[in-house]
């Protein structure tokens, strides 16, 4: 036990001494732990974390452990040092047998990242068994006639140990007949031989008992005994004799049973049962081999009987004995090797010794998804291994040690494009023909929130008829993320430009999970024709990721308006008085009916019709324009006429409205110009068509002040114009002549009249020789006013006819439909 605990030490020193030589700089090749077998458990080792430049603190977390089940069963790693301990007491023999070097190749393996180290532990041979022989009596017959100097070999010992613990030396007792001989073969071990020194005689002494011992070179050393019986035979003078003293063959491993190895010839010159040659394998020759092999007795044939392993056994060392039956028989001894030759009949063995299983789609090239160990029990270049994985897989195989890869990612992953791979690796040797094997490594693609969600346009285009309920479903916005998860849990949000006047959200109401977007009040076209928000979706993942879309909501206009008549004026249920000068002509313009339409497009376009009139042969109105005129001379006699003129609109199905006139003569000379200025208080339903005249007039004043100030100064510019204004609040642009006269305008002046509630009641502009009169309707469009030039400005009383081509029709500045010119 003391010598066992002193080989330890010293052992100690050295694994310490390679350490150092190891970290100063020195070539160092794979760090190796020599330990004693049979220790017991606990025992130091080595330092891995040490060794391997590990960090002692984080050994736990990383889960430092050594690989493999077999090499898990001998050994453990104290997480706390790092250390390598004994797990359970290794028993040299039965682990490596009688090999010279018993070296255990151990592998590490670390998480996070996953790494492996690479380590060997060399079993040190403790002196543990003594030689022992197979049998404890050996017997031995020699004839005695046995010339001196003749050999017989003899059982050599067993002993489980190796290298110097092994078998170093025999001896025999002493005696005067027989020394000791060892013979050492090229395995290196001794094989004992009983040598003849002097003749003998059966006469005096027929058998000798004699005490051959096995000693090995342990410290201290061991023995093994056995009895050596030597019989003395009588006299049979000439031995079977080989051709060779030993012989070498080769064979194949695969050689197949039955297959005749060598045919062995030994010649006996004796006649009789004296040259009778018989072949028998030795005494000591293991079972092993005579379970193998087959010598028949009289050919001297070796067969083989069994199969072949390179792999376990590479070559088989015995002894063939060839016996005559003479009496007593004589024999001789030669040696047989049988040499295998390896033969590729093993498929490499594929290990995975560690594998992560799942990978994030993020991982970064050069990640280590598995570590793979391969074997070949083969040798030479059937037993060199080449590992492979298809071409179009992003992953790749790097080789950290021979047979030892790691399979690692060679380019990005996208989980949406592939979410998972069956990795198949491929070995294969180098043989003839060469053999493979496969393993598939499974592995999952995890989801990263790389993908933000998209929506299946960027731009969305919503039509809505007015007057729609409110909750309609006015559209869905569906988005779409490839990614899984919360990573695809997309919600929706509506987003709102903070310098709009108007805000979507009070029209809208959006669905946060589904997208669906609903009316939250109706629609009014005449308000709101155009609403433009972004709905913005997001994800759930870390960080989130949103994308957004414009959705551009159009408004369709309803035929939900009727006209308005804007002129003349009526209370509701009332007459609008219209007065004609007596015995007016055919085409005398008795009024003009303004009406507007708060629609748009076709439901907006108006026609006027008269509707009832006690006579229908006497009026005419413009179906487009609603002038009212006398269709044929209006006698003097005529009674009042109450004419109902109907405005309708072009939508489906159209609205209407009508005006009633009352249309009578009078008796005045002077042209009547109606007064269309009345005081009746706007209607409840006309309260949003008077804002809108409101903000109209209010830009038509400042249009028609403008263009007064450019008329006055035209005047003023004048040589020969001066500008007057007459009580009745009409301006007038005089020639010098006409001022220094006082005589009123004619028609070579410019006259303007105001009224009292309208900006401009009518603009009078007369020349010389022609004029231009203002008429009292534009051809179309309430909005706007015409000049007509005339030869002459009208006399009192005389209607006021377009006599102007119509080239020289000039239509002025758009004015509101409440102003009547």
């Amino acid at each position: 036990m003391l010598c066992k605990v002193r080989s330890w030490v010293e052992l100690g020193w050295g694994a310490t001494l390679l350490f150092l030589f190891c970290h100063l700089g020195y070539v160092c090749g794979q760090i190796r732990y020599p330990v004693p077998e049979e220790s017991q458990e606990g025992t130091f080792v080595g330092n891995v974390a040490q060794d391997f430049l590990l960090d002692t603190e984080s050994l736990s977390a990383r889960r430092l452990q050594v690989a493999g089940e077999v090499n898990q069963r001998h050994f453990r790693v104290d997480l706390d040092s790092g250390a390598l301990l004994i797990k359970n007491p290794i028993d040299r023999e039965a682990l490596c047998g009688l090999s010279a070097s018993c070296i255990v190749p151990l592998e590490f393996v670390t998480e996070g990242p996953l790494e492996m180290y690479r380590a060997e532990v060399e079993i040190v041979d403790v002196n543990d068994h003594a030689p022992r022989f197979p049998r404890q009596q050996l017997d031995l017959e020699i004839g005695e006639a046995a010339p001196p100097g003749q050999r017989f070999p003899l059982e050599k010992a067993q002993d489980a140990d190796v290298g110097s613990n092994s078998i170093s030396s025999y001896r025999l007792s002493s005696n005067e007949h027989f020394a000791l001989d060892v013979k050492k073969r090229s395995d290196g071990s001794l094989v004992p031989e009983l040598l003849l020194e002097k003749p003998l005689d059966r006469e005096k002494q027929s058998d000798y008992r004699l005490v051959l011992t096995a000693v090995d070179g342990g410290n201290p050393p061991r023995s093994g005994t056995a009895e050596l019986r030597v019989s003395v035979l009588d006299v049979n003078d000439n031995a079977p004799a080989f051709q060779q003293s030993s012989y070498r063959i080769s064979v194949l491993e695969s050689a197949p049973a039955g297959m005749v190895l060598i045919q062995l010839n030994a010649s006996d010159p004796d006649l009789g049962p004296s040259g009778n040659v018989t072949f028998s394998f030795s005494g000591h020759t293991p079972d092993r081999v005579r379970n193998l092999f087959d010598l028949h007795p009289t050919t001297g044939k070796l067969t083989l009987q069994g199969p072949l392993d390179f792999e376990s056994e590479n070559y088989y060392e015995f002894d063939v004995r060839a016996r005559d039956g003479g009496s007593p028989a004589m024999e001789q001894h030669c040696s047989l090797r049988v040499d295998l030759l390896d033969v590729n009949d093993n498929a490499p063995h594929i290990t995975v010794t560690s594998e992560l299983g799942t990978l994030p789609e993020s991982a970064e090239p050069g990640t280590v998804v598995a570590l793979i160990s391969v074997q070949d029990p083969d040798s030479g270049s059937n037993g060199d291994v080449s590992l492979r994985i298809p071409d179009h897989l992003p992953f790749a195989l790097k080789s950290a040690f021979r047979n030892q890869f790691s399979l690692v990612t060679a380019g990005s992953l996208d989980r949406e494009a592939k979410s998972s791979y069956d990795i198949m690796v491929t070995a294969s040797d180098a043989g003839n023909p060469p053999l493979s094997t496969h393993r598939t490594i499974f592995l999952n693609i995890s989801d990263v929130n790389d993908n933000p969600p998209s929506f299946f346009q960027r731009s969305h285009e919503v039509f809505v008829p007015e007057n729609n309920r409110p909750g309609d479903l006015l559209c869905s916005l569906a988005a779409s993320d490839p990614d899984s998860g919360l990573n695809a849990l997309i919600s929706y949000s509506l987003l709102e430009p903070r310098n709009r006047d108007v805000s979507a959200s009070s029209f809208i109401s959006l669905n946060p999970q589904t997208g669906a977007v609903h009316a939250t009040r109706s629609f009014d076209y005449e308000q709101t024709q155009t609403l433009q928000f972004e709905v913005q979706a997001r994800d759930r993942g870390n960080p989130p990721l949103s994308s957004t879309v414009t959705v551009r909501l159009f408004v369709l206009d309803l035929n939900d308006n009727a006209p308005a008549v804007l002129r003349p004026r009526a209370r509701p249920g009332s007459l609008c008085p219209q007065a004609l000068p007596p015995s007016v002509g055919a085409g005398h313009l008795v009024t003009k009916v303004t009406a507007v339409d708060l629609d748009s497009g076709y439901n907006a376009w108006v026609s006027y019709q008269l509707l009832e009139a006690p006579d229908p042969s006497l009026f005419a109105v413009s179906r487009y324009a609603g002038e009212v005129r006398t269709a044929v001379p209006i006698p003097a006699d005529l009674p009042p006429q109450k004419l109902v003129i109907v405005v309708k609109d072009s939508g489906s199905p159209p609205l209407s409205t009508s005006v009633t006139l009352l249309v009578s003569l009078e008796e005045d000379t002077h042209p009547i110009v109606p007064d269309l200025r009345e005081s009746s208080a706007p209607r409840e339903g006309e309260s949003r068509l008077t804002l809108y005249l409101a903000v109209s007039l209010v830009a038509i004043c400042f249009v028609s002040f403008g263009s007064f100030v450019a008329l006055l100064s035209k005047c003023l510019r004048g040589a020969a114009c001066g500008v007057t204004c007459f009580p009745a609040g009409t301006c007038a642009c005089l020639t010098r002549s006409r001022r220094r006269e006082g005589l009123p305008p004619s028609n070579g002046i410019l006259r303007i009249q105001l009224g009292s509630d309208d900006p401009i009641k009518f603009v009078d502009v007369g020349g010389h020789s022609h004029g231009c009169t203002p008429l009292a309707s534009a051809p179309t469009r309430s909005d706007s006013f015409m000049m007509v030039k005339s030869p002459s400005a009208p006399m009192a009383g005389e209607p006021v006819r377009p006599s102007c081509p119509p080239s020289d029709l000039l239509y002025g500045l758009e004015l509101p439909s409440s102003t009547y010119i």
